[in-house]
């Protein structure tokens, strides 16, 4: 198998849409059951190709010719989809090899999700995909839709009374009954898709396929993925990056927050780098918004639909800011709530705005939230004069109109549609978002004007701040990631000995670590003390205990040699209790440095995703609060920065409460390189735990005062099912 090649994301995946012939493989007669229903689906909705129904039996199946074998069709399909046993498919995968198939939808179950077997049997159909160059999706899956063209690969209940209209919206799902059902209300709602990708096992085409395929289909402007996880990060990060170098918005579900790998990790940075923290990062740094709802995921799929016609500069708000406007003061104030929870400002309108406004509606309130009463809706110029003013506003916030019962009235309603055709047409430019629960008729035809509607002030305020972050990840360059050169030199075998030794490592790596000395035993210790100059701390030295703190291996600020004498005795002696087993390689001995704040920053290594750097607050703050921030390795100083500024409890480094300001940019330099650091030695270390490091006033540098590393241990080699 390794001596193919798997293609780059998104190759060859046009098969599965453009298809001019389809193969039904175990095709029935029998409309309900999975190898009958894609027969009838295609012919229903108006498949424009050839379909070919294979079954043994040959004869007539659902009005077209069958054919006993896919040999036997008087042409080569370009999609081939498989509905027979899990025991058949790899013969009939290989039938479609040999036939010239371009692409297969393998829709039976029984692989690698039902063990051993299957999971044989799965392999075996990916190796004769890669070894024929066809493009295999699937096993275990709902297959794709491909809609302007009707090509319809799947046997989803979603297609069975009614099909998609055309539009911009694609869907691409690991899940298929996510996928589905995504497909199914993003249809309710009026809104058009272009593509629907379900993958199932992934044995041979991915995610990251269907997000590459999508991003260069002229036919989708926005993709909405459901992930589960993610097998392959090179190739993910790659899809990623062609959607935003086609300037097309990538909207994640991802569901299983998974935590793996981190019941076995030694440091501190192990366990608080856990895995969903890493997906999310890796999905920011590449330019797409992660939701944590599915509603989320359909609402602000609808509202990129509308903002992003194809063809056109995208209308996304681009401000954090939002000028609210309803006929009742209650809800308003329910608005202003969720919007500022949200953090969406709610800026003061200029004053020739609220003059505007008054001059149509004395008596509105033209605060924000606007009250503009019942009369706002009397007649569509008012309404429209009210809009048009605060479309003009010069602060340029999004523009948020509440209706609550308005549409269900048909009086009410055609002043409303009337007044929002009118506006549309005068400001195509700028964001205007409605929130209503419908009717759907009304709410479908608002949309088919380009206006986002939200089904509540909640999803709204939601929706308009991921709207705002969208907008800002399409406008900026990617960030590039420093270039690490090569694998640094071999580091010595002792460095995972103890503190020392990884320190060692750090001194001549660059870093910035006081002088500190060993020492043998208690007598040893003092003269160490004494040619550092007290106060200074013990900490025991042992490649065996990680966590000196909990068995007793640390004391601090010793002020004189007979506190470090009755120090080292504590030590030796808790140790002995702690660990008894435990190797000992005597003591440390560091000056007691005091004065700045604390911050932990350490590399773990994510499964998928390789070296991961994490910095957070130190003592209590990072564990306890979990106030860290997280990024796949490397990252440049400007990116050590911002994760720095993202911590909660940042003002500590920014002189809170007339404090010092701390040297953040030196942080940002020792993050930086610690994360280089871990991508040379990437075939070494496995964690790295700096914890704490101090970090002094402004232009004064940092301190590591601790340093923990944990080798590389290479995983036992086991035979899996891709």
């Amino acid at each position: 198998m390794s001596d193919y090649q798997t293609p780059a994301p998104g190759a060859g995946m046009d098969a599965f849409f453009l298809a001019r012939g389809i193969a039904v493989i175990g095709a029935s007669a029998e409309p309900t059951k999975i190898g009958g229903r894609p027969v009838h689906l295609l012919r229903r909705h108006g498949y424009a190709g050839s379909i070919y129904p294979i079954n043994p039996k040959g004869g007539e199946i659902q009005g077209l010719p069958a054919y006993a074998r896919l040999a036997d069709t008087p042409e080569a399909p370009e999609l081939a989809l498989i509905a027979v046993p899990a025991s058949h498919a790899v013969q009939a995968v290989q039938d479609c090899a040999a036939r010239g198939v371009r692409a297969v939808v393998v829709l039976s179950s029984g692989f690698a999700e039902a063990g051993d077997e299957g999971a044989a049997w799965q392999a075996e159909m990916r190796a004769i995909a890669l070894r024929h160059g066809m493009r295999l999706l699937g096993p275990n899956c709902l297959g794709t839709v491909g809609v302007a063209e009707r090509a319809i690969g799947s046997f989803s209940v979603a297609l069975e009374d009614y099909f998609p209209q055309a539009g911009a919206v694609g869907i691409v799902s690991q899940s298929g009954n996510i996928g589905s059902y995504t497909l199914q209300l993003l249809v309710q709602r009026g809104v058009g898709i272009s593509r629907m990708v379900t993958t199932g096992n992934e044995a041979e085409v991915d995610l990251a396929d269907g997000i590459a395929a999508l991003a260069r289909d002229p036919a989708t402007r926005v993709i909405l993925c459901c992930m589960e996880t993610c097998r392959d990060g090179e190739r993910l990060t790659q899809a990623l990056a062609i959607a935003r170098e086609h300037q097309t918005p990538v909207v994640v579900l991802k569901i299983g927050a998974t935590e793996q790998g981190q019941a076995a990790a030694a440091s501190h940075t192990g366990a608080l780098a856990a895995s969903d923290a890493v997906i999310d990062a890796v999905l920011r740094r590449h330019g797409a918004l992660r939701v944590r709802s599915h509603e989320d995921l359909v609402e602000i799929g609808q509202a990129l639909g509308q903002l992003m016609p194809i063809g056109q500069p995208h209308c996304l708000p681009r401000k954090p800011a939002v000028t609210l406007v309803a006929a009742s003061g209650g809800f308003g104030i329910m608005m202003a709530d969720a919007m500022s929870e949200a953090g969406l400002a709610l800026p003061a309108l200029a004053p020739a705005t609220r003059a505007r406004i008054h001059q149509v509606l004395p008596g509105a309130s033209t605060s924000n939230p606007v009250d503009a009463s019942a009369q706002i809706s009397s007649r569509p110029d008012i309404l429209f004069e009210v809009l048009s003013a605060l479309q003009e506003d010069p602060g340029e916030a999004t523009t948020v109109l509440f209706l609550s019962l308005g549409l269900y009235s048909s009086r009410l309603r055609d002043i409303y549609l009337q007044a929002l055709a009118q506006l549309r047409a005068a400001y195509p430019q700028r964001p205007l978002v409605i929130i209503s629960r419908g009717p759907a008729e009304a709410v479908v035809q608002i949309q088919a004007l380009g206006i986002p509607v939200f089904s509540s002030i909640d999803a709204a305020a939601r929706g308009i701040d991921a709207l705002v972050r969208m907008a800002a990840l399409l406008d900026a360059a990617p960030a590039a990631a420093p270039a690490v050169n090569g694998t640094g030199a071999r580091l010595p075998e002792d460095t995972f000995r103890n503190e020392y030794a990884a320190k060692q490592a750090l001194i001549d790596a660059g870093f910035e670590v006081p002088r500190e000395l060993r020492a043998a035993d208690a007598e040893a210790a003092v003269k160490a003390a004494e040619a550092l100059g007290y106060p200074v701390v013990l900490k025991i030295l042992s490649e065996d205990i990680a966590h000196k703190t909990e068995a007793g291996g640390v004391a601090l600020n010793l002020g004189d040699a007979e506190a470090v004498r009755a120090a080292s005795a504590r030590i030796f002696a808790s140790v002995a209790r702690h660990a008894p087993d435990a190797r000992l390689d005597g003591l440390l001995v560091a000056p007691m440095l005091r004065g700045g704040t604390e911050l932990i920053a350490g590399i773990s290594r994510d499964p998928v995703f390789g070296p991961v750097v994490m910095v957070g607050m130190g003592g209590i703050y990072a564990e306890v609060l979990r106030d860290v921030a997280v990024q796949p390795a490397p990252v440049s100083e400007d990116q050590a920065t911002a994760m720095i500024r993202s911590l909660r409890l940042f003002p500590l480094l920014d002189g809170a409460r007339g404090q010092a300001p701390a040297d953040v940019a030196a942080a940002a330099r020792a993050v930086a390189r610690l994360s280089e650091f871990a991508c040379a030695h990437r075939e070494q270390v496995a964690e790295i735990d700096l914890n704490p490091i101090l970090v002094r006033p402004q232009g004064q540098g940092i301190a590591i005062l601790d340093a923990l590393m944990v080798p590389l241990t290479p995983e036992p080699e086991t035979a899996h099912a891709q």
